[in-house]
C-alpha cells in the first residue's frame, strides 16, 4: 500500500486547527485537544487508502477525535471516582487521629518519614528497609528512632501507642 502524502499533508493542514479548536471549546484544554486531535488524524494516516474516498473525511476525523475526547473524559471521571473512594476508606481506616498522624509524619525529614511508614504501615523489617533505601540497618534503626521521637513530640498527647520501639 503506498499512500500519498502530498493528499493528506493538504488535508491535515486544512482540516487540524479547526478540529482542535472544536474540541478545546467543549472540553476546555487546550493541549488535551491538540493532542487527541493529533491522535484522530494519526488514525486517518494509516488509513488514509480509504479515510480519503469518503465525501468529508475531515468529518470522519472530527468524530474520532470527539470519541477519543469522550473515552478520556470518562475514564479521567472514573478515576476521580475510585479516587474519592479509596481516600474516603483510608480516612475511615485510620480513624480520628489519622490527621495528627499524617501532620506529624509531614514534619520529619524525609528518610526518617520513609523509614517509620515503611516499618509502621508497610509492616517492613529494619534490614528491609535499609536494602530498599540502600543503607545500613543502624542508619534505619537511626531514622526510626529519631522518627520516633519527633512523633511523639508532634502528637505530645501520649496515645501513640503505634510509635513501639524497633
Amino acid at each position: 500500500m503506498r499512500v500519498d502524502p502530498t493528499g493528506y499533508d493538504a488535508f491535515y493542514g486544512a482540516h487540524f486547527r479547526a478540529i482542535s479548536v472544536q474540541l478545546y471549546a467543549y472540553f476546555g484544554d487546550a493541549a488535551d485537544a491538540a493532542d487527541l486531535t493529533q491522535e484522530a488524524f494519526c488514525r486517518a494516516w494509516e488509513r488514509w487508502d480509504v479515510v480519503r474516498g469518503y465525501d468529508d473525511p475531515a468529518a470522519w476525523v472530527r468524530r474520532v477525535a470527539w470519541r477519543l475526547a469522550v473515552s478520556r473524559w470518562r475514564r479521567a471521571r472514573v478515576a476521580r471516582s475510585h479516587s474519592a473512594r479509596l481516600a474516603e476508606s483510608v480516612v475511615v481506616e485510620f480513624g480520628g487521629d489519622h490527621v495528627d498522624l499524617v501532620r506529624g509524619l509531614a514534619a520529619l525529614p524525609g528518610d526518617q518519614r520513609r523509614a517509620v511508614v515503611l516499618h509502621y504501615l508497610a509492616d517492613l523489617s529494619v534490614a528491609e528497609i535499609a536494602a530498599d533505601a540502600d543503607v545500613t540497618v543502624n542508619t534505619v534503626k537511626s531514622w526510626l528512632h529519631r522518627g520516633r521521637a519527633a512523633l511523639r513530640q508532634a502528637l505530645s498527647d501520649g496515645s501513640s501507642t503505634w510509635v513501639r520501639e524497633a
